[in-house]
């Protein structure tokens, strides 16, 4: 399962709208989640009314902090115009120019809602096979999995440690929680590194 990390500043109207629609529109095999740099208390109420008319209910959703992990594991992020509030996502990252909605009357929220359904459908669209195909999280993820196995077992050759992490990491790839996938990854992959046959 693909990741899509939908990233604003307070997680309580742009970015929880972009995953509501996306995971409504996407096909089972990616799904999305959202965050914020500084988290509200609750979505806000004029996105919540906004979303109920187009058959979305927003009301039991809490904005959450945006974390080192979640970006980790990320297969794809966009973040929706927090500039630099927003933390680096260590993969391909797009940005959508969308206001704000907070303050704003439920009219105008209809209109964020309108124009972020449309790039979350543009999304699924147009860059979904890229989605799937990309390996640059794969990629950082094996970085911060390679260092310690390397320092664990000296004496087995980088190619095959290197190998033998991919794998491993390509196992989990399907995950639909990926919290502990670095954890468990290198359990695994010093077992296998440990093992006589050395696989």
């Amino acid at each position: 399962m693909r990741k899509v990390l939908f990233a604003c500043t307070h997680n309580a109207g742009r970015s929880q709208m972009a995953e509501a629609f996306f995971n409504r529109l996407a096909p089972d095999d990616v799904r999305a989640e959202s965050a914020g740099s500084n988290p509200a208390q609750a979505v806000w109420p004029q996105v919540a009314e906004a979303m109920r008319e187009v058959g979305l209910d927003l009301t039991g959703r809490r904005p959450q902090k945006l974390i080192p992990e979640m970006q980790l594991h990320a297969d794809w992020a966009v973040t929706l115009a927090c500039g630099a509030a927003c933390p680096f996502v260590p993969t391909v990252v797009e940005d959508w120019d969308v206001p704000d909605p907070a303050g704003q009357s439920l009219e105008q929220v209809r209109v964020i809602r309108d124009q972020i359904e449309l790039r979350v459908e543009d999304l699924i669209e147009h860059r979904l096979d890229a989605i799937r195909s990309d390996q640059t999280a794969h990629q950082h993820r094996l970085t911060k999995l390679l260092p310690p196995l390397i320092e664990r077992f000296p004496d087995t050759p980088d190619a095959e440690i290197r190998s033998c992490a991919d794998a491993v990491l390509s196992e989990y790839a399907g995950a639909s929680v990926r919290s502990y996938t670095l954890i468990l990854a290198e359990r695994k992959a010093r077992e296998r590194l440990a093992a006589p046959s050395g696989v």
